[in-house]
């Protein structure tokens, strides 16, 4: 969708959340139906990409968030607000931002309407803090004690497409040397 005139505008045709110039298109801000231009956000195509796929999302990108967020516009301000929320549980920084930031009653509403309960799933991360999923690749950052064996699981071994035990954070499950082990998770780092 291109942007219209009055989008446009109001943007100074720049992304109205990283200031990008490149590939403006028009964000419509669930769950309104973009009928009104209240609704409406300028992004750049970077950001548009990033909004329609977790998967592709760069917590480095979104650190404009810290000058958007501040946007007099309403709808700027909901769609800072849910990236910040997605990105709490991975940096810092954006929790950080969330604490600073204010919207009034109508506006949160909004903003909180299209976030997805993540308050009660389990995230696993590795020793560093990076989020870990399933099929991931990581490495013993020490030697571990296997217990019931005789195996001592040496430092820097690569254990490959892990799985998360879905019930308890701390705990994930991997081959090593052959023999399917569970691990804690502080005891891991991820690899690329």
């Amino acid at each position: 969708m291109s942007l219209s005139r009055e989008l446009a505008k109001r943007s100074e045709s720049k992304c109205e959340l990283c200031t990008g110039e490149e590939g403006l298109t028009t964000y419509i801000v669930s769950p309104k139906d973009g009928s009104q231009l209240e609704q409406q956000v300028a992004v750049c195509s970077t950001c548009a990409d990033q909004l329609a796929n977790d998967d592709n999302i760069d917590p480095n990108h979104w650190r404009c968030l810290n000058d958007s967020m501040w946007s007099q516009e309403p709808a700027v301000q909901v769609v800072a607000y849910r990236m910040l929320h997605k990105l709490k549980s991975s940096t810092d920084w954006s929790a950080d931002l969330l604490d600073m930031m204010y919207l009034d009653d109508d506006t949160r509403a909004w903003a909180e309407e299209g976030i997805v309960d993540t308050e009660n799933q389990i995230v696993h991360v590795d020793s560093n803090g990076h989020v870990l999923q399933s099929g991931d690749n990581v490495v013993l950052i020490q030697d571990l004690n296997v217990k019931g064996s005789s195996l001592t699981a040496k430092r820097g071994v690569a254990v490959r497409r892990i799985r998360l035990d879905p019930d308890n954070a701390e705990y994930i499950e991997g081959k090593v040397d052959g023999q399917h082990i569970v691990i804690l998770t502080k005891y891991v780092k991820k690899t690329t």
